[in-house]
């Protein structure tokens, strides 16, 4: 039976253009595995603890020399990189504040790098590759190429190498000059913000549609 993991972390509430896009590519994935199950995990409301002084070194302490704070911490590990191995498909809502990840997800990421649960002890291959792993991207300026801040997104940039150790192969797809209709100095924006989520929209659609021959 096919399993969806379905992740948002979006702190905008039913604002979130994020949360918007994650929510119709899992409608649209019902759709298709109308027999499939479902986890979800929402990383903005109820976000995993950040590493610290404390708990951080879990993953590199022998199982035997784990304090109960660090044995709690790697317990909440192979939990969240559990969910990755029930899945056939993971859904991730993405988007980019002060120009990088939620620290939720970057956390969510810090919980996923573990020798032994997603990455192989004795030879350092991933453990979480051979799924698929849509992100729905949200960014509210502009930063690609021309742009005034092209480059400034390195939410995106940054992904793909924080999971490459465990296998994950993430694929964006990204609606972008989402503040334009809330920022006033933004309006003359608001046709392209619209195309760019339309653009996005689509794309999701085709996800899963039967190929036409």
């Amino acid at each position: 039976m096919s399993h969806l993991l379905h992740i948002d972390s979006s702190i905008q509430g039913e604002r979130s253009i994020s949360r918007r896009l994650t929510a119709r590519a899992a409608a649209a994935w019902r759709a298709v595995h109308p027999e499939g199950t479902v986890t979800y995990r929402d990383l903005g409301r109820d976000p995993l603890p950040h590493f610290d002084e404390a708990t951080g070194l879990a993953r590199m302490v022998p199982a035997d020399q784990r304090t109960p704070a660090q044995s709690a911490s790697w317990e909440l590990s192979r939990e969240v990189i559990e969910e990755i191995k029930r899945a056939d498909t993971v859904l991730l809502g993405l988007p980019v504040y002060n120009y990088g990840a939620p620290s939720s997800v970057k956390t969510w990421v810090d919980h996923l790098i573990a020798p032994g649960l997603s990455i192989d002890a004795e030879t350092n291959a991933g453990l979480l590759g051979g799924r698929e792993f849509l992100v729905l991207a949200s960014r509210g300026g502009g930063y690609g190429e021309g742009a005034p801040r092209q480059g400034w997104d390195h939410a995106e940039a940054w992904l793909p190498h924080g999971v490459s150790l465990t296998g994950l192969e993430p694929r964006f797809i990204t609606a972008e000059l989402t503040l334009a209709r809330t920022n006033p100095a933004m309006a003359g924006l608001i046709p392209l913000a619209d195309e760019s989520l339309a653009a996005a929209e689509e794309a999701i659609d085709r996800l899963w549609a039967p190929v036409k021959v």
